[in-house]
């Protein structure tokens, strides 16, 4: 009886130890689309863009089978902790208060914020002053509505957006005074379209670091650290090798990012 008991005691705990690990052979990535030249689709329906192609690059590199699983900003992270996917890589800043709850590789690309308004809007570094009673655009949940928010919304009104693409049609409508967007968004969304009058207005902004972090980073929840540790080694193959420098250079002019 005895022997029996130990031996089924025994089966359980290798059963439960069987169930905490993990295959890492095949896994998912959120990703929130679009955010061009960081993941858009092609008119295929294709997904590409800089995340996407780096991505790729990264579990081919680490010899894991990726699957893109498209989900909205303001799901992600409850969609990475209910195991919808096992990573998240989409343009996610790293910074302390996510480091709460989420495990992040090291940083794969530093890229600025900046404002962006109308092509006649005043040139200055916009301040308390000259934003008292403007209509400032963000997306929802980003760190750039948390430094708006906190720093211009008792002078402002803040309005958020679920897309970068939504902000820019209030733009174009004349809803919105000015907007606040990673610089390599706002570059592609506004300063590319030789349609729109748009400019930067100010210079690139990286600081405080409590709003703007580390860079972007691929988020994992906290006990997946043999996962983060793969993408870990295999960025640093691909900087090495010089894939990951010929992708920054197809996506990013010299003053887009810091790498």
């Amino acid at each position: 009886m005895k022997k029996l008991l130990t031996v089924s005691l025994l089966g359980a705990a290798l059963a439960a130890s069987g169930a905490q690990a993990r295959d890492y052979d095949s896994i998912r990535i959120g990703v929130d689309v679009p955010y061009e030249p960081m993941e858009y689709k092609l008119p295929d329906g294709t997904l590409t863009g800089f995340d996407i192609e780096l991505g790729n690059a990264l579990c081919q590199q680490a010899e894991i089978k990726c699957q893109w699983i498209e989900q909205s900003w303001d799901g992600i992270i409850p969609g990475l902790m209910s195991r919808k996917f096992d990573a998240i890589m989409s343009s996610m800043t790293i910074n302390d208060e996510r480091r709460k709850q989420l495990l992040f590789s090291e940083p794969y690309l530093t890229p600025p914020s900046a404002w962006f308004a109308p092509g006649n809007a005043a040139s200055g570094t916009p301040d308390k002053q000259s934003l008292k009673g403007k209509s400032i655009g963000v997306q929802r949940g980003t760190l750039q509505d948390n430094y708006v928010t906190d720093l211009y919304g008792d002078v402002a009104e803040i309005k958020r957006y679920g897309t970068a693409d939504d902000l820019v049609v209030d733009m174009d409508a004349g809803r919105l005074d000015i907007a606040f967007l990673d610089y390599p968004i706002g570059k592609t969304t506004m300063l590319d379209s030789d349609a729109k009058d748009y400019k930067m207005v100010g210079e690139p902004i990286t600081e405080p670091k409590q709003y703007f972090g580390e860079g972007f980073g691929i988020a994992f929840r906290q006990r997946d650290e043999e996962l983060a540790e793969k993408f870990n080694t295999a960025l640093e193959t691909l900087k090495d090798n010089g894939t990951y420098q010929q992708l920054h250079d197809k996506y990013f002019s010299v003053d887009d990012t810091s790498k």
